[in-house]
């Protein structure tokens, strides 16, 4: 049972609020966010808008890409905040600043109920340094912290667990959901329960499949998860994605199911192959339709389904296909499910595909919370 306070158990009317949120979208050519990647600043709405009732002054902070501690174009939050005054239908400030005076006027110019959204977190190399000093910094904006980003709650920056040594930090709405169900997932008692795990790095996910050995009564992997763990059982994978890895997975564990075919390009044209058949200058970019039936047959008969990342290229037809498919199966089948990771999230709203129990907002976070039953911003929160 966590510790942690929650947005309803402190008193934030007319009180500064930072609020940690996660606004890494995905800009297009124009430099606006689509309707199909806006569902992460969709799922903080509901803390907003109580934060908007409540009279507080709302400073969020984010991140947005990887700029390795310096400005740079094109990865500004400036689309998040025009983003955000549309779905609030209310004006949202953006000051092209994270911390100094300048901020500190500009807040103590906003209305109570008022919104300002800061520049790139990691425009600044102390944010994931986690420097005590940024945090300070940060702290001095609000009378209240609240974390309403559980998708980088694995990060140990200074946004999510350096600011809450300075200020009084409590969950907001969607923090407390995501937790809510994924403590759900970890207490579930009807069987079978099935895993399905996908997408390109290993180390990411090496422990949680591990995990989930232990907890699940199958896992399935695809995407080229799949494809560095065959590669270590002696299958030659030609020109596909293999990661070098360390740690092990236990192949020899009869939960572990591993496709039997691939869906190959050789350059020219995609054919389907046994995971044994793959050629000198073959890419292995999908799981192919044995392997779909294959893992449809454990989804058809599961009490809970968690899945996490793609099993194949989704961006490069015809190597969707499973992803599809899977997806498809999960949405109609009678099992409790629980899908999270950014890629997968935004090719099920493209695809229209949204019947599940529940759509996380996180993918590595997801993950580690499940394998570890803790992250450092639950710690940060817990001990404050």
């Amino acid at each position: 049972m966590h510790k942690f306070k929650l947005l309803k158990d402190f008193d934030v009317k007319k009180k500064r609020v930072l609020m940690r949120v996660d606004f890494n979208i995905p800009l297009g050519d124009d430099k606006k966010i689509s309707s199909n990647e806006r569902w992460r600043i969709e799922a903080v709405l509901p803390t907003l808008k109580y934060l908007v009732e409540q009279n507080s002054k709302v400073i969020l902070i984010s991140h947005l890409g990887r700029p390795g501690g310096k400005r740079v174009d094109g990865l500004s939050l400036k689309p998040a905040a025009e983003e955000l005054s549309v779905l609030l239908n209310k004006e949202v400030g953006f000051l092209e600043k994270t911390i100094g005076d300048e901020v500190n006027q500009r807040i103590e110019k906003m209305n109570w109920g008022d919104v300002l959204l800061l520049e790139n977190l990691r425009f600044l190399k102390e944010e994931k340094e986690n420097s005590e000093d940024f945090s300070k910094e940060l702290a001095r904006f609000g009378d209240v912290y609240v974390n309403d980003a559980f998708s980088v709650s694995h990060r140990k920056h200074a946004s999510v667990v350096g600011v809450v040594k300075f200020l009084s930090g409590c969950a907001g709405f969607l923090f407390e959901k995501e937790i809510k169900e994924f403590d759900k997932v970890l207490g579930f008692s009807e069987k079978p329960f099935v895993a399905v795990v996908g997408g390109a790095k290993i180390s990411t996910k090496i422990g949680v499949i591990n995990k989930f050995l232990d907890l699940a009564d199958n896992v399935l992997v695809g995407g080229a998860l799949s494809n560095t763990i065959l590669a270590k059982e002696g299958c030659f994978m030609g020109e596909s994605l293999v990661e070098e890895c360390a740690e092990k997975i236990n192949t020899n564990n009869e939960k572990l199911i591993l496709p039997v075919d691939f869906g190959v390009w050789n350059g020219k044209s995609s054919t389907y192959i046994n995971i044994r058949n793959v050629e000198k200058g073959e890419k292995a970019l999908d799981i192919g339709p044995k392997s779909i039936d294959l893992f449809s047959g454990f989804i058809k008969k599961a009490k809970l389904v968690v899945w996490n990342g793609p099993l194949g290229l989704v961006e490069k037809k015809p190597f969707d296909k499973s992803t599809t498919a899977i997806a498809k199966e999960i949405s109609n089948s009678q099992a409790y499910s629980v899908v999270g990771g950014g890629d997968t999230v935004a090719f099920l709203r493209k695809c229209g595909i949204n019947k599940f129990d529940h759509i996380s907002t996180a993918g590595g976070a997801m993950l580690s919370y499940l394998a570890n039953e803790t992250l450092p911003g639950i710690k940060a929160l817990e001990d404050f």
